[in-house]
């Protein structure tokens, strides 16, 4: 079984569709102005953002982009900072890893 699309709710569908296709190379294959867009990966991933009002994940709810090693991690880390991101430091973890909260109002996770 493969999981092929999941649906996030975000607050500002815009800022988390050029989140997405800045710092994760995600496509836009179409949207609804502020109210729908749906993004592909170049493994046929597809992530669904629609519009709310109120935004409300679990503390521990993130999804997360897996990297091939800790130079691209650190690199998105670093691009991130540079553009005014409240990002922490990678480190060794249950892998090498660091979290970000998206605009939107989602937390991602950049790992290897």
């Amino acid at each position: 079984m493969k999981l092929n699309h999941l649906n996030l709710t975000v607050t500002d569908v815009a800022a988390a569709r050029k989140f997405l296709e800045t710092y994760f190379d995600m496509t836009c294959g179409g949207s609804r102005g502020n109210s729908f867009a749906v993004m592909f990966d170049d493994n046929g991933f597809v992530l669904t953002l629609m519009s709310g009002i109120e935004v409300h994940y679990p503390k521990t709810f993130h999804i997360g982009f897996p990297q091939e090693d800790e130079a691209k991690v650190n690199q998105i880390n670093q691009r991130l900072k540079e553009d005014g991101f409240d990002v922490k430091p990678p480190v060794h973890s249950h892998g090498y890893t660091f979290y970000v909260k998206a605009p939107g109002g989602f937390t991602v996770e950049v790992v290897c």
